[in-house]
């Protein structure tokens, strides 16, 4: 069965064209930088938001029009693997991502959900062996379900703790059978709501417990993804502990933690913790640990987690550029962790919204190539530290003074004069590599 019977695969056919159906920017074979687009930008999908969300919201009912569902849950289950290979296929995308509980029903067991998991993933593997698509990364969904009231790892109760331990057991297995390249924490509930009542020391010992035996498994059973943290500050948690980038760094270097976990960065996370996304990603950049990233954006105007499809060129090219600064992003990827807007309910807005943000990071990544290449940046910055280069600046960064040294040398020197910036020359200019 087709579920997109009147779509081809899609393919790049220039800003003229008036296809709806084709790329206008993300042309995969073109060579940026010495790499093809393709290979900068491992593109992949989110299967929760693509094949499960249903256009709700709090004041509304579900409008997705779907035709996946069948009789039974994993009917409906089997369904959506057929559905969003096709997805794939005709978007030329090469990885994809999961929740456990976006691909199977969790039945009435734990048991019960461990084998409709595996029936599913074996579908999966079918659907992977048969297009060549690729598993970015997995991870356990320990936040949705009522047991998770008071969070996972963090949760006051050890049954739970117990319970959340066999959801990573079986997402690594998963992993291993699906050849996964990064296995992703996401703590939506691990925080807390008042301190009133928290041992807060103890809830992020214990996470870190978790992942301590999440890196002993993977090396049991041979299969060691990169592991990644995703930081979020708040929603659903009031205080959650992976608040953004800096925090989770210190959370990670404080339990040893460095040798095995990079983050996976949102940019709707990021607006939420009061960050750019670019700053995010600087951030994660300087201390070795840009794993991966959630293509998305939020909405300045309103205060949540909206998760759009990201279309503000400013935003990509911003954060491509901290990408190529990084020498890319492999073994992560770009995940589109993007929903559809409510009015956009129909079957084709689901490859439709893909290719906008496609095409969008396309223009992003050509456009922060073009501002590396120009050395656009490093010439601002090196003008701006030139007084560090020469003089007691470069006897500073050398660590041949100290307080009593740059003591005397101010005296002798307190007539300073700074330099301004030109910021708004600097924003202007930045805008001619987006056009």
């Amino acid at each position: 069965m087709h579920y997109f019977p009147n779509v081809e695969k899609i393919k790049y056919e220039g800003k003229t064209t008036e296809n709806l159906f084709a790329f206008r920017h993300y042309n995969p074979e073109e060579v940026i930088m010495g790499k093809t687009m393709k290979e900068h930008l491992r593109f992949a999908v989110a299967y929760w938001h693509t094949m499960t969300q249903d256009g709700s919201d709090p004041f509304g009912d579900p409008v997705n029009q779907r035709t996946w569902f069948g009789e039974t849950p994993m009917d409906t289950a089997r369904n959506r693997v057929e559905a969003f290979f096709e997805i794939l296929t005709k978007l030329d995308v090469e990885y994809f991502c999961f929740h456990d509980v976006d691909i199977a029903p969790a039945g009435d067991s734990l048991e019960e959900f461990f084998s409709n998991i595996d029936e599913i993933t074996d579908l999966i593997k079918e659907k992977m062996d048969q297009t060549g698509i690729k598993l970015l990364w997995n991870t356990a969904n320990m936040f949705s379900h009522p047991r998770f009231v008071n969070g996972a790892a963090s949760s006051n109760n050890a049954e739970v703790f117990a319970y959340s331990a066999a959801q990573v057991k079986k997402g690594l297995d998963v992993s291993k059978k699906l050849g996964g390249e990064n296995y992703v924490f996401w703590g939506g509930r691990e925080g807390y709501e008042s301190l009133l009542n928290t041992n807060m020391k103890f809830e992020q010992d214990n996470i870190a417990r978790l992942f301590k035996m999440a890196i002993a498994y993977g090396e049991k059973i041979g299969h060691k993804p990169q592991f990644l943290i995703e930081p979020k500050p708040m929603e659903p948690s009031k205080h959650q502990y992976d608040f953004d980038a800096a925090t989770a760094m210190a959370f990670i270097q404080k339990h040893g933690l460095e040798n095995d976990f990079k983050l996976n960065l949102e940019a709707n996370h990021a607006t939420l913790a009061g960050h750019t996304f670019e700053h995010e990603l600087n951030v994660a950049r300087d201390y070795d640990a840009l794993g991966s990233i959630d293509a998305n954006q939020g909405d300045v105007l309103l205060g949540w987690d909206t998760d759009e499809f990201p279309t503000n060129i400013y935003d990509t090219t911003l954060a491509m550029y901290e990408i190529l600064e990084n020498g890319g992003i492999a073994p992560g990827g770009i995940n589109f962790d993007s929903k559809v807007r409510r009015s956009s309910f129909a079957m084709d807005d689901l490859l439709l919204a893909h290719i906008a943000g496609m095409d969008t990071f396309a223009r992003g990544l050509k456009a922060a190539a073009a501002l590396k290449e120009d050395r656009f940046f490093d010439d601002l910055k090196e003008k701006r530290y030139a007084s560090y280069t020469t003089g007691i600046g470069a006897k500073i960064v050398a660590d041949e003074e100290d307080l009593e040294s740059l003591t005397t040398y101010a005296l002798a020197h307190d007539d300073i004069t700074n330099e301004s910036s030109h910021l708004e020359v600097v924003k202007s200019r930045l805008n001619d590599y987006l056009v």
